[in-house]
């Protein structure tokens, strides 16, 4: 019976309140989703370190014809092209260090071919041969962030013209993620701080509507807990409903956005699976739930009282 008494108050305090009702579960739907698109950003950033520190490699350029021609721009390239010794010493070198997982030579042949593959029409390819491309030494690192020791330690020899780091072409990309992850939760904290303003209100203009229902459920003996559970519940179903909404509103977003466009047009971003999605939908209802209960129960606290 009184459980059905409660429920019957959650549906009088619903109905009563109906735009305002409408408004909180908008907000917070639209909160929890930018929390969840929070959170999956930054999966899909951690994914994406974790898949191109498997791939990126460090390159040592050795100097050839054309660089010693400018020895006065690049100092280890003045004495000539780099000598076969020279290019083993390197190897030598980076081998005693066990920072390297393995590693591969690219002859300048080798590395014109690539650049067909990557780049077949081009307008400059006929102009281009062998001589224009260095000998290069590929070297897959242990540790990706190391990059700084092996630049250190080879960067300055006889015959090495450059050393470059893959990531640093990546970095900008990562930034911009990172950018875009630090704006989604600007955002969501101002929708959430919207979201608990939307809730009090609601919250404090039901318990003056029933402020003469509640008086009669003190006056028979009803506890704190039984008199404020109903206006505690009708916040927690708002935030249900919104934590539902978010859930299609991100799996939505997943599959029209990632799976149905980014997808085929970007092949060299490992995206997110739904794993990701489906962890992140509980963590969206328990937040709704927790936060919009506890800004009722506060509420409660200082307005209604008898």
């Amino acid at each position: 019976m009184r459980a059905q008494f409660v429920m019957s108050e959650i549906a009088v305090g619903l109905r009563r309140n109906l735009t305002m009702t409408i408004a909180v579960v908008v907000s917070v739907a639209l909160s929890l989703a930018l929390a969840g698109a929070a959170l999956l950003l930054r999966d899909q950033v951690s994914n994406m370190r974790g898949y191109w520190d498997g791939k990126i490699e460090v390159s040592v350029y050795f100097c050839n014809k054309a660089d010693a021609a400018q020895g006065s721009v690049n100092a280890n390239c003045a004495s000539g092209p780099a000598t076969q010794s020279q290019m083993d010493s390197v190897q030598a070198q980076l081998e005693k260090t066990g920072l390297v997982e393995h590693f591969y030579t690219e002859t300048p042949a080798q590395a014109l071919d690539a650049y067909k593959k990557q780049d077949p029409n081009n307008p400059l390819l006929p102009s281009l041969s062998a001589d224009s491309f260095e000998n290069s030494l590929r070297i897959k690192l242990k540790d990706p962030q190391k990059y700084q020791i092996v630049s250190g330690l080879v960067g300055g020899q006889p015959g090495v013209l450059k050393v470059q780091d893959q990531s640093e072409v990546l970095k900008p990309l990562f930034n911009l993620l990172n950018g875009a992850q630090v704006v989604a939760l600007v955002v969501m904290g101002i929708m959430l701080a919207v979201t608990m303003l939307l809730i009090v209100n609601t919250v404090r203009v039901s318990a003056f509507s029933r402020k003469r229902e509640t008086g009669i459920m003190r006056l028979v003996g009803a506890s704190n807990y039984y008199v404020q559970m109903p206006f505690i519940a009708e916040a927690a179903f708002a935030a249900v409903v919104g934590a539902a909404l978010a859930s299609g509103m991100l799996a939505l977003g997943k599959y029209l956005l990632i799976d149905q466009f980014l997808k085929k047009q970007i092949a060299l971003i490992n995206f997110i699976g739904w794993g990701p999605v489906f962890q992140v939908m509980p963590l969206m209802l328990v937040l709704g739930v927790g936060m919009s209960s506890v800004a009722a129960f506060l509420t409660l606290r200082k307005y209604l009282k008898v």
